[in-house]
């Protein structure tokens, strides 16, 4: 599986849209919306971010694992 499509399963799991996201984040709703449509990949601290709120792994959020 995707990052893309990774992030969009762990952020429904949450209940949560991209804009409610977004704002948990400090992210902007493009950028979200980017990372999940494909057109950009998330950068390290990015990635440490996201893990950490979801609670999973970097390799996990990469779909490394």
């Amino acid at each position: 599986m995707e990052f893309k499509d990774i992030l969009r399963d762990l952020r429904i799991e949450k209940g949560l849209t991209q804009e409610e996201l977004a704002k948990a984040l400090h992210f902007s709703l493009s950028t979200i919306s980017k990372w999940e449509n494909g057109k950009k990949l998330p950068g390290y601290d990015s990635i440490k971010i996201l893990a950490k709120y979801f609670n999973v792994s970097g390799d996990e959020i990469l779909g490394l694992d």
